[in-house]
């Protein structure tokens, strides 16, 4: 008995080290895209913030980001928050910049309505497929 409680306290040594959450309970790159927006919508922007890749908070000020994100907020407001899953794609290297992957989201109030392309998109993109952080966002129109 007294071993397997050291090797219980070793084991609550180990665990906390560990940088991520095994694959299996992180969340996808897509729930991290859509739980960002939906903090922009909500207007909680330091959440927000936090998704941010470290190198882009470095960067950018918490009010800068606030006043970016704010359009996002304001579309939010006169769409509804509800938004869907409309495309992911990547964006190629255009010689000015890596490839990025991106994921864009439609105001679900949009998806009724003809034409049948959203008039406007949120975006949200990361350095490659396999990164949580958010490396940029913003708007996109038709």
């Amino acid at each position: 008995m007294r071993q397997l409680g050291g090797l219980l306290l070793l084991l609550a040594g180990i665990v906390p080290a560990l940088p991520y959450p095994p694959r299996h309970l992180r969340p996808t790159q897509a729930q991290v895209a859509r739980r960002f927006l939906v903090d922009v919508l909500t207007a909680d922007y330091p959440a927000a913030y936090r998704r941010l890749a470290p190198e882009v908070r470095a960067a950018v000020p918490v009010a800068t980001f606030e006043a970016t994100a704010r359009p996002l907020w304001q579309q939010g407001q006169t769409r509804g928050a509800a938004i869907e899953l409309y495309q992911l794609g990547t964006r190629l290297d255009d010689g000015n910049r890596a490839s990025q992957w991106f994921y864009r989201f439609a105001f679900a109030s949009d998806s009724a309505r003809p034409p049948h392309l959203p008039p406007v998109l949120l975006e949200v993109s990361f350095r490659d497929t396999t990164t949580r952080a958010v490396l940029s966002f913003g708007l996109r129109r038709h």
